[in-house]
């Protein structure tokens, strides 16, 4: 998921140990990929920000590696129901791998709505830096236009006598 930056989106690849792309997308804000790797080694992924050379962005992702081991042993050998703390403790684990899905995507929210706070925080400081000097121009302006009002004109010292 794309935090910061530009339009909020980037290019994304992903290529398997023999070189063949498994993954590509372009200008993406957020998306899943799930996949069963075939082929051991090391695979490479990449986002790619080509298209938007000015502004810099700031990308998350998360990687989820094999199987969640159970959470009771021997849970999948087993012949009989589960009893109620069993189950009981296999629905609490539920609910907290939830919270934390839940707690993950308000981290990232956070992060994007503080990064748009600093942003607007910036463009507001810089307006009002413009509007106090203009403030301050327009007022030395008067000033000098009201002082020329009562200032009185002599005529030049050349010229005719009486």
């Amino acid at each position: 998921q794309v935090i910061t930056g530009g339009h909020y989106d980037v290019d994304c690849y992903v290529e398997d140990p023999n070189g063949r792309t498994i993954y590509k997308e372009t200008k993406k804000q957020y998306d899943s990929f799930p996949h069963r790797t075939e082929v051991k080694g090391v695979y490479t992924f990449c986002f790619s920000n080509e298209f938007s050379t000015f502004s810099h962005k700031t990308v998350y992702f998360d990687f989820q590696v094999g199987n969640e081991p159970p959470i009771l042993p021997d849970m999948s050998n087993r012949v009989t129901a589960l009893t109620q703390m069993e189950s009981a403790c296999v629905t609490i684990h539920e609910a907290l791998n939830t919270v934390i899905d839940s707690q993950t995507h308000y981290r990232l929210r956070e992060a994007q709505d503080r990064s748009r706070a600093e942003d607007l925080n910036g463009r507001v400081s810089y307006w009002s830096v413009g509007e106090t000097l203009i403030l301050f121009v327009v007022s030395i302006g008067q000033v000098m236009l009201l002082k020329s009002f009562f200032t009185e004109k002599r005529p030049g010292s050349g010229g005719t006598g009486t």
